[in-house]
């Protein structure tokens, strides 16, 4: 589940261990299923034992903890990883130990409950092609409204579905992109090429105005209680959702509308009716 606002809140979080060395790096015994590491972790251990991390970064939904010789540790959270820097929620599920020998804290650890996240070990020249903007779209948070445009307005994909890709905007998943839509008065199932651009301009000051609220709010922790920040307490934005997971309440801005969920490339779509009318114009009272 985690986005970009969950993964810019785990990346804060773990900021204090900038400037402290690591120690070792190791996979902790581990019953689940093992998550995907490249190279192997012993491999990864001796590549990095001793060197200063000296910026943690974030590139769309991944975490970027860079050392003093320009690799980068790229993890990649997906559906339920966690970057923590106390105890994890379960000992069962914690996946990577990163050891520090200096600092304010001693250990950052990567947990993952369904464990289908991701550590690789990049150079800096590799890092340019692997999270280069041919791989990887540009930044929700740094992307204009012309680039945003520019991105999507060829497609005949539901505008919903469009935003999800990675390759055009990163950072953008499932429950912000119908946050976002909502905000911006946009029916999910408009097609990209039919949209206006004055609608385009809504869609990119929504996309700001939710992921600077969700960062705020140190993301969305949903009804399983997966999600949790470096501290492993819960994020405060679910509390704000306008139209996530509320299928069948009222609208809290029109109040005439009724939420309701549709399926859309497999994922639930969540929206209003009345306010995301396909005229793409909310009428406010």
């Amino acid at each position: 589940m985690p986005e970009l606002p969950e993964v810019e809140t785990m990346r804060r979080g773990i900021a204090p261990i900038i400037g402290s060395r690591i120690a070792s790096v190791s996979r902790p015994p581990c019953e689940r299923r093992p998550i995907q590491m490249t190279p192997s972790v012993e491999l990864i251990d001796k590549s990095v034992r001793g060197k200063r991390i000296v910026q943690i970064g974030r590139r769309g939904k991944r975490i970027l903890i860079e050392m003093e010789d320009g690799q980068l540790m790229v993890i990649e959270p997906r559906m339920t990883g966690l970057m923590l820097l106390v105890e994890p929620p379960t000992q069962a599920h914690l996946r990577l130990r990163i050891e520090l020998s200096d600092g304010e804290h001693r250990e950052v650890l990567f947990w993952d409950r369904r464990g289908l996240g991701t550590v690789r070990l990049l150079s800096g020249e590799e890092a340019k092609v692997v999270l280069g903007e041919s791989r990887i779209g540009r930044d929700a948070l740094e992307i204009t409204a012309d680039q945003l445009r520019e991105q999507l307005t060829r497609s005949r994909r539901a505008i919903k579905v469009a935003l999800l890709d990675q390759k055009h905007v990163a950072g953008i998943g499932n429950l912000y992109a119908a946050e976002i839509l909502h905000l911006a008065g946009i029916d999910p199932r408009t097609r990209c090429d039919r949209l206006t651009k004055p609608q385009w301009v809504r869609i990119h000051a929504a996309v700001s105005a939710v992921l600077q609220d969700a960062i705020l709010h140190e993301g969305s922790t949903l009804s399983d209680g997966t999600y949790r920040n470096a501290l492993n307490v819960d994020g405060g934005y679910q509390n704000q959702h306008r139209v996530y997971d509320r299928e069948g309440e009222p609208c809290k801005r029109c109040e005439d509308g009724v939420i309701r969920r549709i399926v859309q490339a497999q994922r639930s779509t969540f929206f209003c009716s009345v306010c995301q009318r396909k005229s793409g114009v909310f009428r406010s009272k």
